[in-house]
């Protein structure tokens, strides 16, 4: 869940001292599911938040109606602020982290505020150039939130179109932002980084009740890492380097067999024979691929390639 969706609701509860799923889903405009999702995961997070159920029941913090949030531990404060403050990066989210803070009992201010400044969460790898935020991500949250139809403009390798959609979620993976939306061709996916054009339509669209984000991502996940894996490959790595290898495949090395010479025999996987070459051929004679045939015969074009164009020295 998002860091300034987590404090409105405990804001929210603070203030109120009981809601229902149902008034939470309404004050922050949200379905009733991610609702009740948001205040399990508080529950199961430690927060003191528990349901009350039957007639006149709904979610409560711990001390009643009147709380304070006192009811929050100091090893509570310090658990929440030290997973909300670093992903807390937008300025309305972190005056929201500052009004929860003057919430707190005055003796946990200083270590949730510490906590809040304990971590930095720097998302680029070394070497690789830091990523921005879409501008068009703000945007699009907010037609997620309003259920509000937009038509798009976006770009892929067919060209430029138009598409119709109603947008049910957005999803932030690797820092690259996907929005996963209703159309004409079914639910799609969307790289918000290849949309350059957004218009609101003013129409309202009747969310899916069926739907949840996280459930669908994952059905997306999976069925991109199955087409990233459609060609294998055998090798046997040094013990040493399997750490390495693990790094560069991901979750498509398996260690299949520990042939106990200090080295182990692994299943590779990858698109195509190709990617699997030009990804091994960087190790040189330092791993042996056992198979299959197409994945060998491109290494061995490429070191041809290579050692027709870079020949040794003299």
């Amino acid at each position: 869940m998002r860091a300034d969706r987590l404090v409105a609701v405990l804001l929210l509860l603070q203030s109120r001292g009981r809601v229902t799923a149902a008034e939470v889903a309404a004050e922050l405009r949200t379905s009733l599911a991610t609702a009740r999702r948001d205040l399990e995961a508080l529950s199961t997070a430690g927060i003191p938040v528990y349901p009350q159920p039957g007639r006149g029941g709904g979610w409560s913090l711990v001390g009643g109606a009147r709380t304070d949030l006192s009811g929050l531990t100091g090893d509570e404060a310090r658990a929440l602020f030290l997973t909300v403050g670093p992903t807390a990066t937008d300025p309305v989210a972190r005056a929201a982290l500052r009004k929860l803070v003057r919430a707190l009992p005055a003796t946990f201010r200083a270590d949730a505020e510490a906590a809040g400044q304990a971590v930095v969460v720097d998302p680029a790898r070394w070497g690789a150039a830091e990523r921005t935020r879409p501008a068009l991500v703000e945007r699009l949250q907010r037609h997620v939130v309003a259920r509000t139809r937009v038509r798009l403009t976006y770009a892929n390798r067919r060209g430029t179109s138009e598409r119709l959609l109603d947008p049910l979620g957005l999803v932030d993976k690797d820092d690259v932002w996907y929005l996963v939306a209703d159309g004409e061709s079914g639910r799609r996916t969307f790289r918000v980084d290849r949309i350059s054009g957004v218009e609101a339509t003013g129409e309202r669209f009747e969310h899916p009740t069926a739907f949840d984000l996280a459930r669908e991502w994952q059905r997306v996940v999976d069925e991109v890492e199955r087409r990233r894996a459609l060609s294998g490959a055998t090798v046997v790595v040094p013990n040493r380097f399997l750490p390495v290898l693990r790094e560069q495949f991901g979750r498509h090395c398996t260690d299949e067999e520990d042939l106990g010479d200090g080295r182990t025999r692994c299943a590779l996987a990858a698109p195509a024979p190709l990617d699997l070459a030009r990804h091994l051929a960087g190790w040189g004679s330092s791993l042996d691929v056992e198979g299959p045939g197409p994945v060998r015969r491109e290494l061995g074009r490429i070191g041809r390639e290579l050692s027709e164009r870079y020949p040794p020295e003299d």
